[in-house]
């Protein structure tokens, strides 16, 4: 929702700061199908070009975290904590029974209670592979937290992509905007026979591409780019708190400590409560029994 009104914001200020100084707006109308055309058509001719299909496919798909936002909310981490707490518990009580769970999370009666956790691939895999590890001996707490850093680390690069894509375009849209006013120029040098009320005309006609590559640029995909990149950022926090956790599961900490380190570790805007995730807990541990 903010993002929609950002956008109308943008728009009403710029234009309607235009009409009231006097300005009008027949000329940008006329012109406007025409210079978005070469701009907007330049620009996306650029992006295919720069780009192999599968990463046009993720930018225009994650063009939509701009309106939705993050992908885990409050709620979301509250219930990592509570699943991981209950992994944990399994494995330390019985570390065969919890072979059942990470070799088929999607029939595990533990994963299922998490239905929105159960269906990102990622962090389900971060959280299977690394305690398979542990039970065949791999579990040397620094060793598997460089191994977990890197994972993430290289699976933020790839979702980067997205934002750093948008941002090559913004970047040259105000280039293309002058390739498109230069075009208007030089079509309006080959009319310069014509009346100064005409030539006015067709120099403001041409002048529309400058502004539109530049508005484009700076108004829409720039920032567009960056809500990207901070969301992206933003949910990467969910996969660096199941690091935390297991990490401090393999220092042999106490399970009620490791879960406590994740809380810890999760975001001011959406770490719960000490009081709310005790409770939480407790609501776990009584389902268990």
């Amino acid at each position: 929702m903010i993002g929609i009104v950002g956008i109308l914001v943008i728009f009403v200020m710029v234009f309607g700061g235009y009409i009231l100084a006097g300005g009008k707006m027949g000329i940008i109308l006329k012109a406007l199908p025409f210079e978005f055309m070469m701009i907007g058509g330049a620009a996306a001719g650029a992006f295919l070009i720069s780009n192999d299909m599968a990463g046009v496919k993720h930018t225009l798909k994650d063009m939509g975290k701009v309106f939705k936002g993050s992908k885990w909310k409050h709620d979301d981490y509250k219930d990592l904590l509570c699943l991981l707490f209950e992994l944990i518990r399994l494995a330390r009580q019985n570390p065969v029974g919890l072979e059942e769970h990470v070799e088929a999370p999607d029939e595990s009666n533990i994963f299922t209670k998490y239905p929105k956790i159960l269906a990102d691939k990622e962090a389900i895999a971060l959280i299977c592979d690394t305690l398979r590890s542990a039970s065949m001996n791999y579990d040397d707490p620094h060793q598997v937290e460089e191994v977990l850093e890197k994972r993430i680390e290289a699976n933020l690069t790839h979702a980067l992509h997205s934002p750093h894509a948008m941002a090559a375009v913004g970047d040259g849209l105000p280039a293309l905007g002058i390739v498109a006013a230069v075009l208007g120029v030089i079509k309006t040098m080959a009319s310069i026979d014509q009346p100064p009320e005409i030539l006015g005309k067709m120099i403001g006609g041409a002048l529309v591409g400058t502004f539109l590559g530049v508005f484009l640029a700076y108004g829409l995909v720039g920032p567009f780019s960056a809500k990207m990149q901070s969301v992206i950022e933003e949910d990467g926090h969910f996969y660096q708190l199941i690091r935390e956790v297991l990490v401090a599961n393999l220092h042999n900490h106490a399970t009620n400590i490791c879960i406590e380190v994740g809380r810890q570790n999760t975001p001011g805007h959406h770490r719960p409560s000490f009081s709310e995730l005790e409770e939480a807990l407790k609501e776990v541990k009584t389902e268990a029994a």
